[in-house]
């Protein structure tokens, strides 16, 4: 009978089109199916914990497979080896069996994202932030981002066209904070909708440059119409850095799994 493990992994995604894969670009998911096959004779189908646009890194992704093979008594060898065939910029954490009922995507129980503004040009950080260098009134985006909490359906920070079985969201944590010369919104929700990110710090960042009101804000959000947010963040500043499970799915491991991002800043 076929086990369940969990794939830890982290990947910068400048190359590829997002997680899922596409018909006519890379994806991460491709890539690590193939991968997979070569290293266990037999194609293996990979499930990640959700979508990611294209550009948009993950310093923290899960995803399950399902394998006959007997992976946890080979676990270093198992990571060595599928680590060398992976290209530089994708990289597994760790392997470890779960629950047969465990899902990557449906067992989270939130999921939190980072985005990153710099201050000043850096060399090092082009294709993982935003580069903005107008006066920004961090305050106004941190009343922007309290007016979260006082909704639920975010259907005006939703990608036009998809289609979802509905606009609720439950907002956990947002806020911003300066860091070194970086501005970070992190956010935590218990699910997200396709550029719902992207869409929320675009949007704030009008109230930074002095040119929305909070009341503005709230009135984008009670629209629930997505013309009505502004034009959405770069994708190359947007980071998933921690997803939380059940602590039931795991047979040795924390319910929360995330990686420290202060080298970052």
């Amino acid at each position: 009978m076929d086990r369940r493990y969990f794939i830890e992994l982290s990947f910068r995604g400048t190359a590829y089109c997002g997680w899922q894969i596409q018909p006519n670009a890379p994806s991460v998911q491709q890539t690590i199916e193939e991968a997979l096959a070569l290293l266990l004779k037999e194609e293996v189908r990979v499930t990640g914990a959700g979508r990611t646009d294209t550009g948009v890194h993950a310093y923290y992704f899960a995803a399950h497979i399902n394998s006959p093979v007997l992976l946890p008594s080979h676990t270093v060898e198992t990571l060595r080896k599928l680590n060398h065939m992976l290209p530089k910029d994708i990289a597994i954490l760790d392997i470890f069996p779960v629950s047969r009922s465990a899902h990557s995507r449906f067992s989270a129980l939130s999921r939190t994202y980072k985005y990153f503004v710099s201050r000043r040009k850096n060399p090092f950080r082009q294709d993982t932030s935003y580069h903005i260098t107008a006066p920004l009134d961090l305050d106004a985006m941190n009343r922007s981002a309290e007016e979260l909490f006082n909704h639920s359906d975010f259907s005006s920070f939703c990608r036009s066209n998809t289609n979802v079985r509905t606009h609720i969201c439950k907002i956990m944590h947002a806020s911003w904070e300066e860091q070194e010369g970086m501005l970070v919104f992190t956010i935590k929700a218990d699910r997200f909708l396709r550029n719902m990110v992207r869409a929320i710090v675009g949007t704030m960042l009008e109230a930074g440059y002095g040119k929305m009101t909070t009341g503005k804000f709230r009135d984008i959000i009670a629209a629930r119409d997505r013309r009505m947010a502004g034009t959405s963040a770069p994708a190359q500043g947007l980071f998933l850095t921690a997803i939380e499970y059940p602590e039931e799915i795991y047979a040795s491991k924390t319910g929360i799994r995330h990686t420290d991002m202060d080298f970052f800043v």
